[in-house]
């Protein structure tokens, strides 16, 4: 096959047209009775460099509303600043749909999985990486469709976490035990590295000193390695006389002359008697980096589904969650992926538990989620959060509270249909909110000027634009010309505008609206939702019943 050749996972309806997804990029609007903030003076004069203790983190952003929409409207103002996703998506397990047809449930997935990878891929940093939870119905499939989305080079490993303790006696075949976790980078470039797992008391409980040496504690390891090289295949012989080689087909870490280095600085261990084979001192001291995490990773390291229903229910105990994932899973992918101050995205928030964790561990956080549970669930556990509670992995990191973040909904689509069924701005929009809204469309940044009326957005130091309703005449562009340099450039869109006013002058361009933003995406959608949601068979629930059993 051609090196050049790009795999590619095909399904139903993947190109057909009417399947595409042009989502409009529509205007965050703040919720403020349900926007949170709490100040820990303590807390909050700590510095990341002077201290492990996470720093709460403020204008954190909550957004309920369909997360393919939220993420576009994300886009303008966040390609290239996320450090780290998690997503944990509907995991498709054919319970969803009242007349199943796997092959069509399968392609609807997969067909609303792609556009929101292909945004989450966007919004990364370079140096980021995106994880995501799926179960093995459509773990496969899902794992070609993100080699396309992020290329295969980009792919760091898959993790496999077990999610329960306890098989269920009723399955006839497997009992399922574990989902995978799939972790991409933005990049896998050289530079490109995961951060290490601090030490566990455990693992440094097996360094000891039995030669008082003063540089502290150490372990021995392997001096031999495999396959041998003839430079490093030498005799060495112990204090007790014993004359040792390398087991066959193997040589010596090191060189001869290295060897005797390591020798004078009393770095090899030949054991209290003197008479073993010789082995590397590795002291603590120089290994405090941490440890390069594993692709498995147990409960009882990261917890299971019954860790994670018992940290939701102090938040919502009439209505549990069907699906959270335990605060210890989400604090080790952020431990790998993300370092305090850094930015971290789920849009699919769900019970809230990756913002809660990000909140915890001093990280800022987007979290996106569209159903009541962003009320009902995230909402109240990140309050809570904010206020301190003790839940979870609180302890754990030393978390007092504090920070904050703003609730936004989405808002409505820009363009409605008159009586007439012709596209007009919608009566819900408001002077700036129209003028946010066609800044977001034409890529500006909305940022109004104190002083000059029609500098209320821009694009770089040189391009501006002005949304107005009113009436433009070749007597306001002219006066608007008069102040407008030679090297900078203005758009203007407006309802309506003279005939005249068109190449008037090559710095500035007038546009009406709502007409030069039709076909640039799907006005007066208002859900691309992923409708397959993970709700429980009969089956399952009994697995549920045996799993809190046991």
């Amino acid at each position: 096959m051609n090196n050049k050749q790009k795999l590619e996972l095909n399904w139903i309806g993947k190109h057909d047209p009417k399947n595409k997804m042009s989502p409009e990029p529509r205007i965050l609007i703040e919720t403020p009775e349900y926007s949170y903030e709490k100040h820990n003076e303590e807390v909050e004069q700590i510095s990341f460099a002077d201290s492990d203790k996470p720093k709460p983190q403020f204008n954190n952003m909550l957004i309920h509303g369909d997360n393919l929409l939220a993420l576009k409207s994300l886009e303008l103002e966040y390609t290239g600043k996320i450090k780290c996703i998690y997503i944990d998506p509907p995991y498709n397990t054919g319970a969803a749909f009242q007349h199943y047809d796997d092959n069509l449930e399968h392609s609807t997935w997969l067909s609303l999985m792609k556009p929101r990878l292909e945004l989450l891929k966007t919004l990364l940093k370079d140096d980021g990486s995106i994880w995501i939870s799926i179960d093995s119905y459509e773990s496969h499939y899902l794992k070609v469709m993100c080699d396309e989305v992020f290329g295969r080079n980009n792919f760091i490993d898959e993790v496999i976490w077990q999610r329960s303790y306890a098989p269920v006696n009723l399955k006839k075949t497997l009992s399922k035990s574990h989902d995978t976790i799939l972790a991409y980078a933005k990049n896998m470039s050289n530079d490109f590295k995961l951060n290490k797992l601090p030490r566990s008391d455990e693992a440094n409980s097996r360094y000891k000193n039995p030669d008082n040496d003063p540089r502290g504690v150490w372990k021995s390891d392997n001096l031999s390695v495999g396959p041998a090289v003839e430079s490093k295949v030498y005799e060495i012989t112990t204090p007790s006389g014993r004359k040792v080689l390398p087991p066959k087909g193997r040589c010596w870490l090191l060189t001869k002359e290295r060897f005797a280095e390591f020798l004078d600085d009393n770095r090899i261990w030949f054991g209290e008697s003197g008479n073993n084979v010789p082995s590397l001192k590795r002291f603590l001291s120089e290994v405090k980096d941490g440890v390069v995490a594993q692709t498995l990773w147990t409960y009882q390291e990261v917890g299971h589904t019954q860790d994670a229903k018992r940290e939701v229910k102090q938040f919502n105990s009439n209505d549990v969650f069907e699906t959270p994932k335990p605060e210890k899973l989400i604090e080790r992918i952020l431990t790998l992926a993300s370092d305090p101050g850094d930015l971290v995205l789920d849009s699919f928030l769900g019970s809230g538990t990756t913002a809660a964790v990000a909140e915890k561990m001093g990280r800022k956080w987007i979290g996106i989620e569209l159903g009541d549970h962003a009320y009902t669930h995230c909402y109240k556990r990140l309050k809570a959060v904010v206020d301190g509670e003790q839940g979870g992995i609180s302890k754990e990191v030393d978390w007092h509270g504090g920070g904050g973040f703003k609730f936004y909904e989405l808002a409505p689509s820009l363009i409605e249909k008159s009586k007439f069924g012709n596209p007009v701005i919608s009566k819900k929009y408001d002077m700036e909110m129209l003028a946010q809204a066609v800044a977001k469309h034409k890529g500006y940044f909305y940022e109004p000027d104190s002083e000059v009326e029609w500098k209320q957005s821009k694009n770089g130091d040189k391009n501006f634009l002005f949304v107005t309703t009113n009436y433009i005449t070749p007597d306001y562009l002219e006066y608007i010309h008069s102040m407008l340099k030679n090297d900078e450039h203005l758009l203007i869109t407006t309802k309506a505008y003279s005939k005249n006013c068109e190449n008037q002058f090559p710095n500035i361009t007038v546009q009406q609206i709502p007409q030069s933003l039709l076909g640039d995406c799907d006005f007066m959608v208002d859900s691309y939702s992923l409708n397959v949601n993970e709700q429980p068979s009969e089956n399952q629930n009994q697995e549920e019943a045996d799993e809190n059993e046991d």
